[in-house]
């Protein structure tokens, strides 16, 4: 973002203010994880420790960002496109059976969907010869900055004032300032439409990866997942109207009628295209691949489905698939880890997940 005048205006900021709560915590989880800044290496313990300060609440059992979702079941089938780009074996079985999990952002697994700005996708893909590939991917396009630093910044910006609950304009102003690559998300969370179900939003991979074939050559990708349902906006009276609960709703009434159904598409990087920079998206005319499509079939709450147990580490890949230099990558696998004992402790001690409201209904 362009650097703001001495004495800002608070609205100008309220739209980075509000997509700052949504990764807030998770930015201080990835730099501090790293050890990327303070006086000394701060750990994934310590992380962990500032997601849940930052909660309204405990929530034992659950995960400690994108708390609340639901776990959806399926499976992948490869086109056979990818296979010349990665020996993996995901792109040559017929069928790869997916456990995943669909949710919003947030630490509140009671959140409310109609505020949900930013949704998410996690999926585990299991070969037929035991190798898995896991994967998390959100609705927004790209990250708000390049570094772990960045996201500190960021989640330091936009923690509330305690004096008035509101993050303070000023310390915005500043990031913005030191930060300027985040003008395009705020671009991004002030015009781009909302979707009205989980089933019609794309979900991007941001970070890129390195995909391997058969006689060792590499190119770096980034995929998405793309709806085949048709998007549909949902504007802000209507979010008025949907409800807390109306994804969870929405998903089961169209699972009823049949199969949801995504295209993985690989964006394929040119040379001297930003490969460890998610903030960067890469030109429209780079090359796609449609390297198959997920089909979900079936949902089940999450405190009873096996997503529950799943830590979605994006580094957890098949032979064939490698990550990037993205600095983000290493610190996501730390955080993840960290979050999946901490709740794997408290339901092993009897503090297991209360169903939500809208699964209490059922």
């Amino acid at each position: 973002m362009s650097a703001p005048s001495p004495a800002p205006r608070p609205t100008r900021y309220l739209p980075l203010i509000g997509i700052g709560a949504i990764v807030a915590v998770l930015a201080a989880a990835f730099a501090w994880t790293a050890g990327w800044i303070g006086g000394g290496r701060l750990t994934a313990q310590r992380m962990t420790d500032g997601i849940e300060a930052g909660n309204k609440q405990p929530y034992p059992g659950y995960r400690r960002a994108h708390s609340k979702g639901v776990c959806v079941t399926g499976s992948f089938h490869p086109s056979g496109k990818a296979s010349a780009l990665s020996k993996a074996r995901v792109f040559q079985q017929e069928d790869v059976p997916v456990m995943g999990r669909l949710s919003i952002a947030g630490g509140d697994p009671h959140g409310a969907d109609n505020n949900a700005r930013v949704r998410s996708m996690a999926l585990l893909l299991t070969t037929d010869d035991g190798q898995q590939w896991r994967t998390a991917m959100n609705s927004f396009p790209f990250f708000v900055v390049a570094t772990p630093e960045g996201f500190a910044a960021q989640g330091e910006a936009a923690r509330p004032d305690p004096a008035t609950g509101k993050p303070d304009p000023a310390k915005m102003a500043a990031f913005l300032k030191q930060y300027p690559e985040a003008a395009k998300f705020q671009a991004w969370a002030k015009s781009a439409p909302w979707s009205d179900s989980w089933a019609n939003t794309q979900y991007n991979g941001v970070n890129a990866f390195r995909f391997i074939d058969a006689d060792g050559h590499e190119r770096f990708v980034r995929w998405s997942m793309r709806p085949q349902a048709p998007f549909r906006e949902l504007d802000a009276a209507q979010r008025e109207q949907a409800g807390v609960d109306f994804l969870s709703r929405d998903l089961q009434q169209r699972l009823a009628q049949g199969p949801l159904r995504w295209d993985m598409v690989l964006t394929l990087a040119n040379e001297g295209d930003p490969v460890n920079d998610a903030s960067q998206p890469w030109p429209e005319d780079r090359e796609q691949v449609v390297a198959g499509t997920l089909e979900l079939t079936a949902a089940q709450p999450q405190e009873q489905g096996q997503c529950r147990d799943i830590n979605y580490d994006p580094l957890i890949l098949p032979d064939g698939i490698a990550g990037s230099d993205d600095p983000i990558l290493a610190a996501r696998s730390a955080v993840y880890s960290q979050s999946f004992n901490r709740r794997e402790r408290e339901i092993a001690h009897g503090k297991a997940p209360e169903a939500t409201g809208q699964e209490q209904a059922k």
